[in-house]
């Protein structure tokens, strides 16, 4: 990942200086603003290098808790709160040759900063150190996981259920020696706690319901469980960072000030000095994370508008390589169908000037056969061109379509119908293209008798030559027996439907007279062929030929 620039890293400093001044002013004690704003610096400061250099960061918190701690001074509590912070973005820019030495060392500073006088090194005292450095490691190498987009990330319940964990035991482990202190029971303490820190799994989905919850509870722990006031409010303002990522500048500012109104509440007491040194440094931690909130949202929808761009790129390029192949496609077709026009054309028309000059016999039918035959390759190339031309009409079977009619009826037959096949004395002749989809309307019409009838049901398919158009009717029986209505996508009858006038033809489909369904297609063969300059008696064509003789 590409380094986020200064404006991060000068967010950061400030959100870890404005950390310090808080600290500072909630402490109450007689420190000197000059001292406050110095040791604010010197723990916040740092914080805005620990992108390029986390583990020195690190160890630089480390070394300052200690320092800290030997003084008895407020920077502790700062230190202490933004060490797992460090150790985190360590998890996550560097290696394990460099995370491993950074949580030791956060883990031990956390560790001498916990150990008093006569406290017992037992598994009470260690969990916490512990804790410390490993929670945000792993949180730290979650983050470094492959990078989703924005969608997919959004619909992952499991990141929510994963806030909600990391809130509560943020809460926990920050505020459980305090429990036993204040008017409410321990139980009950703890039951408002965890009820605290699970709201922080409303932030990335409800981010205004989270906010407006958290500030009603840091107003409630400021009266009555002052011991978790404060790890509330940094909370608080986290999920402030977040509401300002997706609201508008209208509804930050309005956040903005409610937040800066409850930090106020939950910080001035009867006996805090009101100076405007404090009231700024009040507003400038507050405004750390509307700042830092802002920025990332900008860069959240300029990743979405990336993403968006990608995409539509992705599209245009494959449409126009599509539109190239069809060109290229479309071409070949012309180019094929002229040079193979261009021969059989002539060779039509020399087999028609012979059979007038050749006297009658076996002679004049075979040349018969040579022209009826070149004119049905040029039918049939034609049929053939406009497929090329549209891949969507690419449905022809391999097969000879007579021979696709006979199968359907055999499978058919086979799965239990009884099916009868009719071919009117018209229905030899026809294009190629036309009686290729008179086989697949077929296909799917046999289909749906036994999908919907059941084996047994009686079935009529009948081709005839009606008008200038081949007639295609499949009739159903009523089904032998009560038989349950299956589910259907309502696709069947408007693919065929379409096929059909695609051809300017029509199909029809309903209950018959007896029960039974009736399904009825109208194909025109003056439509599907083309006239090329020929009679209508040399555009109909054999069906099907069997060793040079006609059937």
């Amino acid at each position: 990942m590409r380094s986020r620039g200064p404006v991060l890293n000068a967010s950061l400093a400030l959100a870890g200086v404005a950390l310090g001044l808080f600290v500072s002013g909630k402490t109450g004690g007689p420190v000197q603003w000059p001292v406050a704003v110095l040791l604010s610096l010197l723990a916040g400061i740092p914080l805005g290098f620990v992108w390029r250099h986390p583990l020195a960061v690190c160890a630089y918190q480390s070394a300052l808790l200690i320092v800290s701690d030997r003084f008895s001074v407020f920077t502790t509590d700062t230190v202490q709160t933004l060490l797992p912070v460090v150790v985190g973005l360590l998890a996550y820019r560097g290696t394990w040759r460099a995370i491993v030495p950074g949580a030791v060392l956060a883990g031990a500073a956390t560790a001498v900063n916990l150990a008093d006088a006569g406290t017992a090194l037992d598994f009470g005292f260690w969990y916490f150190p512990l804790g410390m450095s490993a929670v945000p490691v792993i949180v730290g190498r979650y983050l470094r996981s492959p990078i989703e987009t924005v969608a997919e990330v959004e619909r992952r319940p499991g990141l929510d259920l994963l806030l909600a964990c990391c809130g509560v035991a943020f809460m926990v482990l920050d505020t459980w020696t305090g429990w036993h202190a204040g008017p409410w029971p321990v139980w009950g303490v703890g039951w408002f706690v965890i009820g605290c820190g699970l709201t922080a799994g409303l932030v990335r989905l409800l981010p205004g319901t989270a906010f407006a919850l958290q500030a009603l509870l840091v107003v409630l722990a400021d009266q009555n469980a002052q011991f978790a006031a404060n790890s509330l409010q940094g909370l608080f303002l986290v999920t402030l960072g977040a509401f300002a990522m997706y609201a508008s500048w209208s509804w930050t500012f309005v956040a903005y000030l409610v937040a800066s109104v409850v930090t106020a509440l939950n910080i001035v007491d009867g006996t805090t000095e009101v100076t405007p040194l404090r009231v700024a440094s009040l507003m400038a931690m507050v405004a750390a994370p509307v700042i830092v909130g802002r920025y990332l949202g900008v860069r959240r929808a300029a990743a979405e508008l990336q993403l968006a761009m990608a995409e539509e790129a992705r599209q245009l390029a494959a449409e126009r390589t599509r539109a190239d192949l069809l060109a290229e496609r479309e071409r070949i077709a012309r180019d094929v169908h002229d040079i193979v026009a261009h021969h059989v054309g002539a060779m039509v028309l020399r087999a028609g000037a012979a059979q007038y000059a050749a006297p009658s016999g076996p002679v004049a039918e075979a040349l018969a056969d040579i022209r009826t035959t070149g004119h049905r390759v040029l039918e049939d190339l034609r049929g053939l061109l406009d497929v090329l031309r549209d891949p969507g009409q690419a449905h022809l079977p391999v097969a000879d379509p007579e021979e696709v009619v006979r199968d359907a009826v055999e499978r058919m037959n086979a799965a239990g119908l009884e099916v009868e096949l009719r071919l009117g004395p018209g229905t030899e002749l026809a294009p190629l293209v036309t009686r290729a989809s008179a086989a697949r309307i077929v296909q799917e019409g046999l289909t749906n008798v036994l999908k919907h009838a059941g084996p047994g049901t009686r079935a009529v398919v009948e081709l005839k030559e009606s008008g200038g158009a081949l007639q295609v009717n499949v009739l159903s029986g009523p089904p032998p027996g009560p038989r349950d209505a299956l589910p259907s996508s309502g696709r069947g009858i408007t693919g065929m439907r379409e096929r059909a006038r695609a051809l300017g033809g029509d199909l029809s489909a309903g209950p018959g007279r007896d029960g039974g369904w009736r399904l009825t297609a109208v194909l025109p063969v003056e439509r599907a062929g083309h006239s090329c300059g020929m009679t209508p008696q040399h555009r109909l064509l054999p069906w099907r030929r069997e060793e040079g003789e006609l059937v």
